[in-house]
């Protein structure tokens, strides 16, 4: 299916007077919109995109921490990730690193760049040749970019959601910018998966620290909507490390308000519960646990087997007694 919609493609192209030979059979073909972008606050950057094709953000976005993002689309080279952040990390400007990627390109007229780097320079490229609906906005730390859209409202639509959402996390606010691109009617094509990458802007020199946001809806009916949903989920999760930071620092007070609050974004969430339970049962207050505990064993009877497990571990730290009171509830 793929190579049949590529081949349709190239064809068109050789159609326009551009050699069919530039393009692989086995290329992406990620006609989208994205949006790269930086808090300037916090120093964050992040690239985000949908579009109606499988798992376009394992095709689209880049980023590394310290250095910027990148997003490449349209008829896609997928090297243009890459090696825009290597050419970046070696001094280049984004403008530098954008002529360098092009120069060679002979399927130029086809591509869609964009590229940001920590200091919140853009540099964009859209090809004259990109199926329209298609174009790009630069703006003060972000730009926008797309192709194929329903109409030419859609990017100017996301450049001032980007702007008036100036209060929100980098994440959310992308997101939001997002949402304004469907409004307006997205891809002529439809929707079908989504992604967000959201990087330090200054590297810790530990690359599994600085990897802050990684989420991606590969295949759904509604990728914004599913991509926020999961946002959310991420957010209540760092409610849940907080907390066991401020278990660690043996500040309780703080510790239970963090995991009420990931609580209250996910009531249904039995696991948020069940550590919740079992900090308090640490800590000596043994009655807050077992009302808890007692709920959660109701609705599903493997945490009661998984509490009788934990002191083989060392997670659950009590007498024998206090043990079986909680495993009779």
């Amino acid at each position: 299916m793929i190579k049949k919609f590529l081949s349709f493609a190239a064809f068109c192209l050789i159609v326009q007077g551009i050699s069919g030979q530039v393009f692989k059979r086995d290329a992406p073909f990620a006609h989208t919109y994205s949006i790269v972008a930086r808090d300037q606050k916090t120093g964050k950057m992040a690239v985000a995109v949908q579009s109606h094709w499988f798992s376009v953000g394992t095709v689209v976005s880049w980023g590394e921490a310290g250095v910027g993002v990148v997003a490449t689309q349209s008829f896609v080279n997928k090297s243009f990730g890459i090696r825009g952040l290597a050419l970046l990390k070696e001094g280049k400007t984004p403008e530098q690193a954008l002529e360098i990627l092009l120069h060679n390109d002979e399927a130029k007229a086809v591509r869609q760049v964009a590229i940001l780097d920590s200091k919140g320079r853009v540099a964009t490229h859209t090809g004259s040749s990109c199926i329209k609906y298609a174009g790009h906005i630069q703006g003060d730390n972000f730009s926008v970019q797309a192709n194929m859209m329903l109409s030419d409202k859609v990017w100017p639509a996301m450049a001032k959601a980007f702007k008036e959402h100036s209060d929100l996390p980098i994440a959310e606010r992308i997101l939001e910018t997002m949402k304004a691109a469907e409004k307006e009617g997205g891809d002529i094509r439809g929707k079908q998966s989504a992604a967000i990458l959201v990087v330090r802007g200054e590297s810790t020199g530990e690359p599994w620290e600085d990897r802050l946001i990684d989420l991606r809806v590969d295949d759904h009916t509604s990728p914004i909507e599913e991509l926020s949903r999961l946002l959310k989920v991420y957010r209540a999760y760092e409610h849940m490390n907080k907390g066991d930071l401020a278990v660690e620092k043996n500040n309780m007070q703080l510790a239970s308000r963090e995991y009420k609050s990931a609580e209250a974004m996910f009531p249904d969430n039995l696991e948020m519960k069940y550590w919740h339970a079992i900090t308090l049962a640490n800590n000596n207050k043994l009655e807050e646990a077992a009302k808890m505990l007692k709920g959660i064993f109701q609705k599903d009877k493997n945490w009661r087997k998984l509490t009788k497990r934990l002191p083989e571990s060392g997670i659950l730290n009590l007498s024998k007694k206090d043990l079986k009171m909680l495993l009779d509830l």
